[in-house]
């Protein structure tokens, strides 16, 4: 497990492309046959994917970076299937997983297996993690349940709907909220204009982008931006102080996750355009 440090506003302000890119960027993901997983202070998260071509794969805990006995034993976690449809077995029940289908597992669960229903078509499993006081039920959703809200326009270039899996009014779970945000053909903008939330960091994981195009995601203070150039099944970390926003040569899709100390989705401070530096 690749462990990696935050910093606070000020050492960010001196950070070099690189240093950014070592520090928030998660290039490895989407491995078939492993399950790469990065652990950040900032909340305590843990992002990571399985992809289980040839066999299927199990979510183990760590004894040095997590000091458990299994993964999920004082942890809750969101995935999302972005590949072909597969299975995640969940001590002994099988939830089946199509494409963009999504699943939360909570606190107590100790095994979780990964699954592929055909090996030349593996499953894509992204997920995210948090540490969790409170135990709630494991929980499927379909994409087509999932909570639809439609934003923007293409006069703006961000006509995009957002589907919300886990939050409040959805499936309930400890501290995370995920869920994941479509953006339209002819829009290329993401979350502008921006908003901070010092209550909770979040996790953008972007996806459906083509070989030859990118995402610019905008992170730092309002007032002293900088940009990381993203490829296709990229994540980001984003610290609760910095805004996180992108932009596309072309329209594409992100799956986003939040944990912290409160849950309402509306709970963020919004930063006009103008603001923007």
């Amino acid at each position: 497990m690749d462990v990696r440090f935050s910093t606070d506003p000020r050492g960010f302000r001196s950070m070099s492309t690189e240093d950014l890119r070592k520090s928030f960027l998660i290039e490895n993901l989407f491995v078939p046959g492993e399950i790469p997983m990065v652990y950040s202070d900032i909340d305590r998260s843990i992002t990571g994917s399985a992809v289980p071509a040839s066999a299927p794969l199990k979510l183990l805990g760590t004894k040095k970076e997590m000091a458990a006995e299994y993964f999920a034993e004082r942890r809750e976690i969101g995935v999302i299937n972005i590949g072909a449809e597969g299975i995640v077995n969940v001590d002994g029940k099988e939830y089946p997983m199509a494409y963009k289908d999504a699943l939360y597992i909570g606190k107590g669960v100790k095994e979780i297996v990964f699954g592929s229903r055909a090996s030349d078509k593996p499953a894509m499993f992204y997920f995210v993690s948090y540490p969790a006081h409170k135990e709630f039920p494991t929980t499927h959703a379909k994409f087509s349940d999932a909570e639809p809200v439609r934003l923007g326009s293409l006069k703006d270039s961000n006509k995009r709907t957002i589907y919300k899996y886990i939050h409040p009014n959805g499936i309930k779970s400890c501290q995370l909220v995920m869920g994941l945000t479509e953006l339209e053909e002819g829009s290329v903008w993401n979350t502008m204009p921006p908003h901070t939330h010092q209550r909770r960091s979040e996790v953008y994981m972007y996806f459906n982008i083509d070989p030859s195009a990118m995402v610019v995601h905008f992170m730092g203070q309002p007032e002293e931006t900088r940009h990381v150039v993203m490829r296709n099944r990229q994540a980001i970390l984003n610290p609760s102080w910095s805004i996180h926003a992108g932009a596309g040569t072309q329209n594409y899709t992100f799956i986003w996750a939040m944990g912290g100390e409160n849950q309402v989705f509306d709970d963020m401070d919004g930063v006009a355009v103008k603001e923007l530096g």
